[in-house]
């Protein structure tokens, strides 16, 4: 015989981890643990936020992962993202214009294929930008081309942002 657990709801999820000591985040059904990621991935969002923080115009402004942002029936951190309007000071969720997951080998499927679809669902968020860590590689996903994928590659590549006002090139992020 085996019980059946009930799947959490989304306000029932927030009520229990804003009590927790660590993050998770809500798949639908259940919270999943945050791990401790590896120096490429750590330096691969810290190269990332510097680059968007020295270009971007205000009202728009880069924040890191310590910011919830709710799709439909899930709960996400994304690894960076851009918000171009205020939130709530007191607020732990965000609705960005821009969404940034940097791919690490444990969550690169859910990355690509599970929150792709659910930052697409979200109409605030205009763009998810996937980032390699081992090689200078930016997959950008646009709303405005029907959630359609273009991939940049190399250092002397460039990722235009128009979305929210800035190009950043590869080398910003890859060079060492």
């Amino acid at each position: 015989m085996s019980a059946s657990v009930k799947p959490l709801t989304v306000d029932e999820f927030l009520a229990w981890e804003r009590s927790q000591p660590l993050r998770y985040e809500f798949d639908g059904i259940q919270p999943v643990a945050m791990t401790g990621g590896s120096f490429a991935h750590a330096r691969t969002i810290t190269r990332l936020t510097t680059a968007l923080g020295v270009r971007l115009k205000p009202p728009c402004e880069a924040i890191g992962s310590e910011l919830k942002v709710l799709t439909p029936g899930r709960v996400r951190y994304p690894d960076a993202s851009v918000v171009c309007e205020v939130p709530d000071r007191d607020g732990d969720t965000v609705e960005p214009t821009v969404v940034f997951e940097v791919l690490s080998p444990s969550t690169a499927l859910t990355d690509r294929r599970v929150k792709a679809m659910e930052y697409a669902s979200v109409p605030r968020i205009m763009v998810y930008v996937i980032l390699e860590t081992e090689r200078p590689e930016i997959t950008v996903h646009r709303r405005a081309a029907n959630w359609e994928a273009e991939t940049v590659a190399g250092l002397d590549a460039e990722v235009a942002l128009p979305e929210i006002g800035v190009t950043i090139p590869l080398s910003a992020i890859y060079a060492r």
